[in-house]
């Protein structure tokens, strides 16, 4: 059952995201970044006040790198878009779980070290090259009680 509403243009959407966002990571790479923009929509909090729709979470002005590069504007793909639909579905994994930002440090061919500290908000853990911070909770109390 999903955890936020979804047409299939918004699954659509969302999967053509994590191909953009982390297709280099690998599915659960993919699916990290979709943890983090659920995270985003049911958290209600920081950056993200009133973004209610996987729409205004993709489109939030300066959210996704990926939105100014040409992949995102490709098709979905079946891949992403099952692994979307497990986001939308409430399927959260670590370091993505209650993490509400995510980065990688570096260039592609060389990562960097990932600061202690993103937004303020403290880093969890790290998945390949992306980096993930979750929010604290006077920062963001509400992420740790939505699902």
């Amino acid at each position: 059952m999903a955890v936020v509403k979804a047409r299939q243009q918004d699954i659509d959407m969302l999967a053509r995201l994590l191909r953009a966002e982390a297709e280099t990571e690998g599915e659960m790479g993919m699916l990290l970044v979709g943890n983090v923009g659920i995270n985003r929509i049911r958290g209600n909090c920081s950056d993200f006040k009133n973004i209610r729709t996987i729409p205004q979470m993709i489109e939030q002005p300066h959210a996704f790198e990926a939105l100014q590069h040409g992949m995102y504007y490709q098709s979905a793909r079946d891949r992403e878009r099952r692994l979307a639909q497990r986001a939308v579905n409430g399927e959260r994994n670590w370091p993505g779980k209650f993490s509400l930002w995510y980065f990688r440090p570096g260039s592609f061919d060389n990562p960097g070290p990932c600061p202690p500290t993103w937004y303020n908000q403290p880093f969890v853990g790290r998945w390949k090259k992306h980096c993930f911070y979750e929010p604290t909770a006077e920062e963001c109390e509400g992420i740790y009680n939505t699902l």
